[in-house]
């Protein structure tokens, strides 16, 4: 598939499996969640026996219209899914407060973390700071899923900007300096 996708210079599509023996390790083919998301291979390293290491770049979400059989591994028929209210005067003001909380969130990740890298800028455009935002959250990929189904961008992003408070407050908590065993805290054994 990626010799095809080299060759052709098309995307792939990468989609999560939702049950079947690759998840499971046993039982049925894999049964993929319906919507994923196009994948651009950017870079390729050679690892020779024809193995490789790439990176590739998500591009637009697609929903699977048909499977097919077909190939050695899973092909099919997709529609591109778009984003309603992409320029909404409302996703601005809201794209603006999830960079905020994005801006706490990479903080409290490097705090807990203990790093000191420097961070890139972030995009300005609302729409590729929402797509940033879902794709570097660490949160379970179940929860990643429904954000990708996501159709309205302005829910999209009061969505993220829930998940990022409630992840920045779960940091701020780990970072916590601990209370000697004596004071009473926020937490007790009780």
């Amino acid at each position: 598939m990626i010799m095809r996708c080299l060759e052709k210079r098309v995307p792939f599509g990468v989609v999560m499996i939702r049950s079947g023996s690759e998840v499971e390790g046993f039982g049925p083919s894999a049964e993929p969640y319906l919507i994923g998301c196009t994948a651009h291979i950017t870079q390729v390293q050679e690892l020779g026996d024809g193995r490789k290491n790439i990176v590739a770049v998500g591009h637009e979400r697609f929903e699977i219209v048909q499977q097919h059989y077909d190939e050695p591994y899973l092909t099919g028929d997709v529609r591109v899914l778009l984003l309603q209210h992409p320029s909404d005067l409302e996703l601005r003001t809201q794209s603006r407060q999830l960079r905020a909380t994005l801006e706490q969130y990479l903080t409290s990740l490097q705090q807990i973390d203990n790093a000191n890298a420097e961070r890139p800028d972030l995009p300005r455009d609302p729409l590729s700071l929402i797509y940033l935002a879902a794709s570097i959250l660490r949160i379970p990929a179940s929860e990643k899923q429904v954000l990708l189904g996501e159709n309205d961008a302005l829910r999209l992003v009061l969505s993220l900007r829930a998940l990022y408070r409630r992840e920045v407050t779960l940091l701020d908590i780990m970072a916590a300096p601990v209370a000697p065993e004596t004071s009473v805290g926020p937490f007790s054994l009780n």
